[in-house]
């Protein structure tokens, strides 16, 4: 399902046009390298829509989210155990009922962008 991201025609960019780090060294081999494993984990379609799920709701429980993204709970819980594993989600049981939530607030802040990216990419193949 391809779907476009519908912007107001007159918004403005809402990624700065200019952003630099004079502050900081270099990126390192081994941080390019880390970055690398978390951009795998995020380049994932299902991660992502999982991901943004979650963002604007507290929680939810693996058939929730299933239905949610249309997808089997299976296929959910593999999707969740590796952002699970990379501790950018976190679970809460209660009874027989597990929940998730996102727990890294970067992450979340990361979706923003991109998701800003998207509407800026739109706006500019609409000019």
């Amino acid at each position: 399902m391809n779907t476009r991201v519908k912007i107001n025609k007159k918004q403005q960019n809402c990624c700065p046009v200019h952003f630099t780090f004079p502050e900081q060294e270099p990126i390192t081999t081994d941080q390019a390298s880390e970055l690398e494993d978390l951009f795998k984990i995020l380049a994932n379609d299902t991660r992502l829509r999982l991901l943004h799920t979650l963002a604007r709701v507290e929680e939810m429980c693996v058939c929730d989210l299933a239905d949610a993204v249309e997808m089997t709970p299976q296929a959910i819980s593999n999707q969740l155990q590796r952002l699970s594993d990379r501790g950018i989600v976190s679970t809460r049981r209660s009874g027989t009922m597990i929940y998730y939530r996102v727990v890294d607030q970067c992450v979340i802040g990361l979706l923003q962008k991109a998701m800003c990216l998207l509407a800026d990419s739109e706006r500019r193949a609409d000019s």
